[in-house]
């Protein structure tokens, strides 16, 4: 069975910041694409749909392209990143007016990447993915969670990159 084509959505206000090092090291494991979503003009969700002139809708139809999407953010106060956040919100759009790319993300399997400067990622951080992944009909993979207290040094997190691969090629 070949890997899944993989998609790696990063949302971070510092670029090349800790998620970005995780991000990439994991992208080059799993030979996926990296997609830095501060490059993108991406509008907040508008409940009356003004904002379909944004990148939002070109951007997911090519993210869809991909079995499985990574979402890749530090965390910020128990949250993501608010790029993170927007994007996320914005899926509500595939839910609302355009169901048939909406159902097109029940194949799809989905991951997290994050870092912070805790120890251990607050329980709420993952929960919040997992029960949108569930909720869009997604199948969770996991999380791979690199704790910095400063820089992201790679070979401090080899062991649980190389893991966290294996439980997806598991998966």
């Amino acid at each position: 069975m070949s890997e899944p084509r993989t998609v790696i959505l990063l949302g971070s206000a510092r670029n090349p910041g800790n998620t970005y090092h995780l991000a990439q090291a994991l992208a080059d494991k799993l030979q996926a694409s990296l997609v830095d979503l501060s490059r993108y003009q991406i509008k907040p969700f508008d409940y009356t749909f003004h904002n379909q002139d944004d990148d939002f809708p070109g951007l997911i139809r090519e993210v869809l392209t991909y079995e499985r999407i990574i979402l890749a953010s530090p965390i910020y106060w128990y949250a993501p990143s608010g790029s993170m956040k927007i994007f996320m919100d914005r899926l509500s759009d595939l839910l609302k007016i355009d169901k048939p790319l909406g159902r097109q993300l029940r194949s799809k399997r989905a991951a997290v990447l994050s870092t912070g400067s805790d120890e251990i990622p607050a329980d709420c951080f993952e929960q919040m993915f997992k029960l949108s992944f569930a909720y869009l009909g997604m199948q969770y993979e996991g999380m791979l969670y690199a704790s910095c207290d400063e820089d992201f040094i790679l070979e401090q997190h080899a062991k649980a990159i190389n893991d966290f691969c294996r439980r997806l090629h598991a998966g």
